[in-house]
């Protein structure tokens, strides 16, 4: 990663007692999802999906490096 903000679209969608944020890269079009709460704050629900887009971003860049691939 270079430091600087990247930019994300966020999905939340609440369902009963459970919300669904979906976080996705406009560049890629990869995506990650985290379960949460209903009452949770949607910031927080956003960083959580956020954060988990960026690490399996970060892990892509990782594998590439390395040769490995799926």
């Amino acid at each position: 990663m270079t430091g600087q903000r990247e930019s994300f679209l966020i999905e939340i969608i609440r369902q009963g007692s459970y919300a669904k944020a979906t976080a996705v890269d406009p560049r890629t079009g990869q995506e990650a999802s985290i379960v949460g709460p209903a009452a949770a704050a949607d910031a927080i629900l956003s960083r959580q999906a956020c954060n988990k887009l960026q690490r399996m971003l970060a892990t892509a860049v990782r594998s590439r490096a390395s040769g490995f691939s799926l």
